[in-house]
């Protein structure tokens, strides 16, 4: 390798994508070293003296990764991982610890309570960079293939206000089958029972669009029997 040629390479920031990085410490000096060395255009770094500021902030705002410290006033960094473990809009946030403690049982627990990475003090802060570009990734990468929402949404969040154009054409869709449904009666027995059985999914998936669905689509009782006979 051409060390010289290493050395005269541009600079380059390894945090070259819109991040918001959450730091809590409670020494101040390695935030400040922190906001120096992991700042870059696109990544934005604010910091936490304590546990419970950091509460406030991840709570209050929106954040991609957090890195925690563990001895620091309370709540300490496991007792805050806890808590972001346990809040639905915030569990699926990666978490680093930061922290001067690597013994095997501080670093056990922290994986056990969800830590999505561990790094070890004193810093090397260009490793760092690439160590949160790394957990950011793979964390999308889990997100995509999970299907999980993205942290700072609820999962189980109730959705307000007017339909989705798309929503719209399913119940219409659906209402639609219900209807040529009920125009087959009396064919025969086996095409029947096939219209009874798409009926009654239909009906099934309409149940499962409320409060979407005004369940006023035109389905006599006796279809609607048959067709959950057909499920039963």
């Amino acid at each position: 390798m051409d060390i010289g040629a290493v050395k005269r390479s541009a600079w380059t920031f390894v945090l070259d994508e819109p991040t918001r990085v959450l730091i809590v410490d409670d020494d101040p000096i390695l935030l400040e070293f922190a906001t120096v060395h992991l700042s870059s255009p696109s990544a934005v770094i604010e910091t936490a003296p304590d546990g419970a500021t950091a509460w406030s902030m991840l709570t209050s705002g929106h954040f991609d990764v957090v890195l925690l410290d563990i001895v620091m006033p309370g709540p300490d960094g496991f007792s805050l991982l806890e808590k972001i473990r346990a809040e639905p809009k915030l569990r699926h946030l990666p978490v680093m610890m930061l922290t001067g403690h690597e013994d095997i049982v501080t670093i056990d627990r922290a994986y056990s309570l969800g830590a999505n990475s561990f790094i070890a003090k004193p810093v090397n802060w260009r490793l760092l960079s690439y160590h949160v570009r790394c957990v950011l990734r793979s964390s999308q990468l889990e997100r995509e293939r999970t299907g999980a929402p993205h942290h700072g949404v609820a999962e189980e969040a109730p959705r307000h206000g007017a339909p989705l154009a798309f929503e719209v054409e399913y119940r219409n869709a659906l209402q639609a089958i219900l209807r040529d449904a009920e125009t087959c009666h009396g064919s025969g027995s086996s095409t029947q029972a096939a219209v009874q059985r798409i009926a009654a999914l239909a009906s099934r998936a309409l149940a499962q669009c409320d409060p979407l669905t005004d369940h006023t689509t035109p389905v006599d009782a006796s279809a609607a029997a048959a067709a959950a006979s057909v499920l039963a």
